[in-house]
């Protein structure tokens, strides 16, 4: 039995231009401006500087087909969705320069301290030991293997394996355990360890053998799970000491520092400063927006390549070869066109889409209160500016805006709503703020369950589950009651 289907399959595709505005739009600041050098070291046909008043060209030989009309299309940013069209590996990389101040400010260039990657950091202190060959190509692999926290989460046999493959290093794991040991000896301290327990008695023997971190010391090679779970009774009878002497002794503990590595994040720079896309001010009383005078560089199409095409308009004799010329020379003017239009766009995109939020969120602008600060989706902003949610969330994820309160990712902004007691929409930000303050507040020694805390969220006018105390408390990265007790 034959059967016959008709399927309509509506698809929307985008031009390339397109693509490229929203990428464009995505970028922040220091992204930008590499891409804008980038742009103009390609295409010869643009020119930085003040725009100037290019003639029409007519197009006087029909053996080529333009891509684009940079004078009648427009690039359309509404109504699409082009996740599926972007990559993230197609974002340039951030130039190493700050600039921290609007257009308007007479400072305008801030110096970058540059500072060394983490790996470099490490490699420099091997220099300080006494290494063979061999050795040395070791501790460097165990260097480059130290993870943005700055452990080696990696077994010693895995290890061995990948420094046959890709070192052709064949050594043995007592050698390699024998270089962990040298690895743990660099500054910060910790670094190096595989995992938390090895961290923290990396850093206790280092420190003079008081009272206090002899215990310390103890606790953590010998008891590190009693530890964990705050089993303090357990920890008192172990090591036969009283509740003030574990009391110190935790007191040393907790001042370690559990990611010896957190302040090289990502094996980056260890100097890094964010450039705001925006600026805020409040002016007698009003709210001033301002874009980043670096997203609003001065462009012009190249009078060189302009002229190159009148000449060849008022030439009789038209080769081949010229033809193709012209053809390029046109091909460039038209994309150095479209991209000055692109930029044009993004201003504009970016400044409507950050004065809509500005205006959303007025009142927390003008006091700084988070407070105040109101329930904003994605889709609040873009009704308003009538464009799609896609290009909000481009501008959302990636800029910063300073304000009299300090540099803000605006993406902080938005959060969902929760109706209170008496049925008024309130932001689950300030409900995270309460339950912070509440946590803060507590008693240490009988630290609040999330029933408790919902129990007096709901007393301040809150009425929120059980299960969504829990929520919010974990992204605020506080742990159960019973890892907050102390003694």
């Amino acid at each position: 039995m034959l059967k016959q289907n008709l399927q309509f399959k509506l698809s929307q595709k985008l031009s390339p231009q397109q693509i490229q505005l929203m990428k464009l739009i995505q970028l922040p600041t220091q992204a930008f401006e590499q891409r804008l050098k980038q742009e103009i070291e390609e295409n010869p046909a643009l020119d930085s500087g003040k725009e100037e008043t290019v003639a029409e060209f007519d197009d006087d030989f029909d053996n080529t087909k333009d891509d684009y009309n940079g004078d009648s299309e427009t690039i359309g940013t509404d109504d699409i969705n082009v996740d599926e069209y972007l990559s993230d590996d197609e974002i340039p990389d951030y130039r190493t320069h700050a600039n921290n101040y609007s257009s308007d400010d007479e400072e305008k260039t801030m110096p970058y301290a540059a500072g060394t990657s983490f790996t470099q950091h490490l490699i420099s202190q091997l220099n300080t030991f006494r290494l063979t060959d061999e050795e040395r190509n070791i501790a460097e692999f165990l260097v480059g293997s130290v993870d943005e926290s700055g452990y080696i989460r990696r077994s010693t046999p895995d290890i061995m394996d990948d420094l046959a493959f890709t070192q052709n290093v064949y050594t043995t794991e007592e050698t390699i355990n024998k270089i962990f040991h040298t690895v743990h000896q660099l500054d910060p301290a910790g670094v190096g360890a595989r995992d938390l327990q090895e961290c923290l008695s990396i850093q206790l023997h280092r420190k003079e053998k008081f009272a206090d971190i002899v215990l310390a010391t103890e606790i953590i090679d010998d008891a590190f799970d009693q530890f964990t779970k705050k089993h303090y009774k357990k920890l008192m009878q172990k090591f036969d000491v009283s509740e003030e002497q574990l009391k110190d002794a935790i007191e040393e503990i907790e001042r370690l520092n559990p990611k010896p590595g957190g302040s090289y994040s990502g094996n980056n720079r260890i100097v890094e400063h964010v450039v705001p896309d925006f600026a805020i001010h409040i002016t007698d009383g009003a709210l001033e927006l301002t874009l980043n005078g670096r997203n609003a560089p001065e462009l012009h199409v190249s009078r060189e390549y302009n002229n190159m095409l009148k000449g060849y308009k008022d030439t009789k004799d038209k080769s081949r070869s010229q033809k193709d010329a012209v053809s390029f020379i046109k091909q460039k003017l038209d994309a150095a066109k479209w991209f000055i239009e692109a930029i044009k766009q993004r201003q504009q995109t970016l400044f409507v889409t950050m004065s809509a939020i500005m205006q959303y969120q007025h009142d927390y602008f003008l006091t700084g209160d988070e407070r105040n600060l109101k329930p904003m989706i994605l889709k609040d902003i873009a009704d308003e500016i009538n464009m799609d949610v896609s290009t909000v969330s481009r501008v959302a994820n990636s800029k910063y805006v300073d304000t009299p309160y300090g540099t803000k990712l605006i993406k902080e902004f938005f959060s969902e709503s929760m109706k209170n007691d008496q049925g008024e929409d309130v932001s689950t930000r300030e409900i995270k703020m309460i339950l912070g303050t509440v946590i803060d507040e507590e008693d240490k020694r009988k630290p609040l369950t999330d029933e408790n805390l919902a129990s007096i969220l709901k007393e301040k006018g809150y009425p929120i589950a059980r299960r969504t105390v829990a929520k919010y408390r974990e992204q605020l990265d506080v742990p159960v009651a019973r890892l907050r007790k102390q003694l």
